[in-house]
């Protein structure tokens, strides 16, 4: 292909076509302008206007994380830049590609305070993978398409393009897209196949386990469906439990007797339980969280471990490991799948059987029970509603941050991957609206749905005006209990009931909002309204919100305090009145 002279601003709307980029989450500024005119001469690329920047990163990681696609945000310097921080340090904890196009002031001025300038690519470097500041409009196509390397290879994440204006507007030639062998980064190419020796070592554990497990996170979805398809066969072929971290649900189906249920701080008593318990424990795409080990020394003390992960920095970080395996989680488990077989391995059936009894000994307790009522809505009640109203369609679920993501992680079931949407490592509230306006632009005929609670919603709820400009119906579910309930619960078992400044005294009303944006707001006051209003939600193609008033009172069981370790779990009230440490221990 020849190439063709033309703007700088022109070359990246090509690359970013060549990319195969069909939308762009933005917001316009000064320094910008030159993108948004090339934008307004074609109509290939899609651009979705926001309310703001930090809700159109989170925008395009609900895009990439329902379709495995990179995400692509565009905003304007300074200001519009700094916004965007929050959104690009959640894609980086989460691991979501993205790649942040930033606009900057013209490269004479940089250094100058000039109008609207910000040191963009000092700033985010930490909560970046990569970033880039183009000084030359010759270098501006070869780096977009390096960004989308970076982006969507080896362990994903974020990556920012500063963007001088005189750049943008300075004219340069444009081969197009390079080649496969060409996009080889000389000095980035994350390995995908494992260590055989590595391999051969980890099955030759798991052969000898008397107590195994299954510990699977994010990087299993981050894989791609293949890595899910594998896990799933590995799984089934060994008869082993299998648990899932918060940001893996999905990579196993939740409806299958092996899965255990998620594990962690507000995971289940049978998984967190097998955790500690286990003999021999692999680690696929999962990286050792906090939220998930608890106590370090005490966490799994009698396995073995296995760790397959693609980022060799996550190998042995929080938890050291007697296998680590750097490798795609995909190509990993296929090789392990074919020395499984080759071996003919044959599990200890008789220990397997025993274990399996202890497992279901601690199922046998349903650590997720909870005491209803017909006058007062417990918000597990309205999820189990929720659940049984969506359970079958063609349905993604995000959430905002606090006890209602909880309470949705243990009483949502999901079968594939990529239809749970949540900010896991940053813990983002407001994170729950503008990721599902972006799950809803990628798949405009499913039922996206946001569980939100009122404190978090209002971190983005300009967002509903988004939302209403692209007639989007998706629907944001509050379960509405007047608290910042997950820091009004540790205020309960942590300080004393001193609930300092977790209750807000003015909330809106949620169903005049609700219409003043264009959309449709519905209430639910009683358990007897849940299913009716849940029908009506549903069925109304509009942006919706529905207001559902929850107990106030109800906590998230189970419950490791943090600082705990597994076999530390509150599993409810009669828990709850247990002396707690500040450091969390429960005090016998």
């Amino acid at each position: 292909m020849s190439a063709q002279e033309m703007i700088g601003a022109s070359v990246l709307i090509r690359a970013l076509l060549d990319q195969g980029v069909d939308v762009v989450f933005g917001y316009p500024g000064g320094a910008v302008l030159p993108i948004y005119d090339e934008l307004f001469k074609q109509n290939a690329l899609r651009h979705v206007l926001v309310r703001h920047e930090q809700a159109a990163v989170h925008a395009a990681e609900g895009y990439a994380r329902s379709t495995g696609k990179v995400g692509v945000v565009l905003v304007t310097s300074g200001p519009g830049a700094t916004n965007a921080v929050t959104g690009l340090t959640d894609a980086l904890m989460d691991s979501i590609p993205i790649v942040c196009l930033t606009g900057q002031v013209p490269t004479h001025l940089i250094g100058n305070d000039a109008f609207q300038e910000a040191d963009t690519t000092g700033i985010t470097r930490p909560c970046t993978k990569h970033n880039y500041l183009v000084k030359n409009v010759g270098d501006l196509g070869r780096i977009v398409h390096e960004a989308f390397h970076v982006a969507r290879s080896g362990r994903p994440g974020p990556v920012v393009i500063d963007l001088p204006k005189d750049v943008l507007q300075a004219k340069t030639s444009y081969a197009g897209a390079p080649s496969a062998s060409a996009r080889k980064h000389r000095s980035y190419n994350p390995p995908v196949k494992g260590d055989p020796r590595a391999i051969e070592a980890a099955v030759e554990l798991l052969a000898k386990a008397k107590k195994p497990l299954f510990y699977c996170g994010g990087g299993v979805i981050n894989s791609g469906p293949v890595a899910s398809q594998l896990l799933k066969q590995f799984v089934k072929m060994t008869g082993f439990p299998c648990t899932l971290t918060l940001m893996g649900l999905g990579a196993y189906p939740a409806s299958d007797p092996q899965f255990v249920g998620m594990l962690g701080m507000h995971g289940l008593y049978e998984a967190n339980w097998a955790m500690h318990d286990c003999d021999v424990m692999v680690a696929v795409g999962a990286r050792f969280d906090d939220r998930v080990t608890g106590k370090i020394a005490a966490f799994s003390p009698h396995s073995k471990k296995i760790h397959i992960d693609i980022d060799p920095s996550s190998i042995n970080k929080n938890v050291r490991v007697d296998v680590p395996i750097v490798g795609d989680v995909a190509h990993v488990l296929e090789d392990m799948i074919k020395l499984w077989k080759a071996k003919q391995v044959q599990p200890d059936q008789k220990a397997l059987a025993a274990w399996w009894k202890q497992i279901d000994e601690w199922r046998g307790r349903n650590c997720l029970r909870f005491k209803n009522s017909e006058s007062i809505i417990k918000p597990q009640y309205a999820l189990q509603r929720l659940y049984a109203a969506i359970k079958g369609k063609d349905a993604y679920v995000t959430t905002e941050v606090g006890q209602h993501q909880m309470w949705a992680a243990q009483f949502l079931k999901f079968e594939e991957p990529n239809r749970w949407l949540t900010s896991g490592g940053l813990g983002t509230m407001g994170y729950g609206l503008p990721a599902a306006i972006g799950v809803q632009i990628a798949h405009p005929d499913a039922l996206v749905v946001d569980v939100a609670g009122e404190a978090s919603i209002l971190m983005n709820i300009q967002e509903l005006s988004t939302a209403c400009q692209y007639k989007l119906p998706v629907k944001i579910f509050i379960l509405n209990n007047q608290y910042m309930g997950m820091v009004r619960q540790w205020q309960e078992l942590l300080h004393g009931g001193r609930y300092s400044e977790s209750y807000t005294d003015s909330l809106p009303d949620f169903v005049k909002l609700a219409d003043a944006f264009g959309g449709v707001g519905l209430r639910i006051e009683k358990p007897s309204e849940l299913d009716g209003a849940i029908d009506e939600m549903i069925k109304t193609r509009r942006t919706v919100v529905v207001d559902c008033r929850v107990d106030q009172a109800e906590n998230c069981f189970p419950m490791i305090p943090s600082g705990a370790a597994h076999n530390e779990m509150l599993l409810g009230p009669e828990d709850h009145a247990k002396p707690v440490s500040e450091e969390g221990m429960v005090l016998v």
